[in-house]
């Protein structure tokens, strides 16, 4: 009776999804190749880096050929990213900033040492210490990229000047009632809602609000306030703050708002930040206007049985601003009798901005 379960589980999930905001709805989208929220925003960052972006992609490459126990596979990649790093590394430290080059230099010996475990564990057959050494070359691959980020890449149109902008990143601390999530904000590819976000949390705004919506495999949902309104009432003007719909493609140059996927004839694009994997944060707005939204956000649910390829309705339809890194466990267990106790900024603070 598994199929029965399961197609209960799939019709629990089609009426959930009516319910995602005030009036607004939204639908499975489509699996993404890449699934790790720190892949994801190591490809998001704004940066120009060939050589340590080649590296970085041989690495996340070597995920099917593990999956498959090629280990002559691993090891001949292993052995070519040591290669690549070694002809490379004049030339990719020339690329940082002097204050920068010094930490540059750590990373590279660091990842020297990493590609060794990589080999040995390769050579001995150990797919968790592979796993670890990997993860950790990766991370020291994106704090070397992060370090290249220059200027912000792009203006953010003047209409939108009355508006707070995350101008980079942040980490924010959730703590709710189950325990603690972190979640990266991206300033750099959703700057208008990373900047709504991160200003309603310094400001308290979440701290102590229930999560209104709990759809297994699908959403989790908060930021109503207590009270008639529905989102955050800016005390300067006593009008209700809007967000404008916010997505980056990867060809353009800045973020498209106010158009969905549809509305521009995109309809196999894939957003920079796309809804690929538990704990994506979105931004909430109604069914009737993509600029309404305030300060309702979701944690998408990601479950790979129940977003098959071919359904990509969110992506294109709702920005998606960051996702969680650490806590998944606790975001799994988090319904509706549960709230966010507090919220806070960890780091990045610094990247707010109240207003163009």
């Amino acid at each position: 009776m598994a199929w029965l379960r399961r197609a209960a589980a799939t019709l629990t999930l089609a009426l959930a999804l009516l319910l995602i905001a005030p009036a607004a709805r939204a639908a499975l989208p489509q699996g993404n190749a890449v699934k790790d929220p720190a892949a994801i925003l190591r490809n998001a960052l704004p940066v120009d880096a060939p050589r340590l972006q080649e590296l970085q992609h041989r690495l996340e490459d070597t995920s099917d050929d593990l999956r498959a126990k090629r280990w002559s596979a691993l090891a001949n990649s292993v052995r070519r990213s040591q290669s690549q790093l070694s002809s490379n590394r004049s030339a990719i430290l020339q690329a940082f900033q002097p204050g920068d080059q010094s930490r540059a230099q750590t990373l590279l010996q660091d990842l020297d040492g990493q590609l060794q475990r990589m080999a040995a564990a390769a050579a001995d057959q150990q797919r968790d210490a592979f796993l670890s050494a990997r993860r950790e070359a990766l991370a020291g691959i994106g704090e070397a990229e992060a370090l290249l980020v220059g200027e912000f890449p792009f203006a953010i149109p003047p209409e939108f000047d009355a508006l707070p902008r995350l101008l980079g990143r942040a980490s924010v601390l959730i703590s709710t009632s189950k325990g603690d999530l972190t979640a990266v904000v991206d300033g750099y590819n959703a700057p208008l809602t990373a900047g709504a976000f991160v200003d309603l949390v310094q400001r308290g705004f979440y701290d102590g609000l229930p999560f209104i919506r709990a759809e297994d495999f699908y959403v989790l949902q908060t930021g109503d306030p207590k009270g008639p309104e529905e989102g955050y009432v800016d005390p300067r003007t006593g009008q209700l703050r809007s967000v404008p719909l916010e997505i980056r493609v990867p060809e353009e140059a800045a973020p498209f708002y106010n158009q969905t996927f549809e509305d521009l004839g995109r309809y196999k694009a894939t957003a920079v930040l796309p809804f690929a994997t538990l704990g994506t944060l979105g931004w909430a707005h109604s069914d009737e206007r993509l600029d309404d939204g305030s300060s309702q956000f979701f944690f998408f649910l990601y479950e790979a049985e129940l977003t098959p390829a071919g359904l990509n309705l969110v992506d294109g339809r709702y920005a998606a601003f960051g996702y969680v890194v650490d806590g998944f466990e606790v975001l799994e267990e988090l319904g509706v009798d549960d709230a966010i106790v507090k919220a806070q900024v960890i780091e990045g603070a610094a990247n707010l901005q109240p207003h163009g």
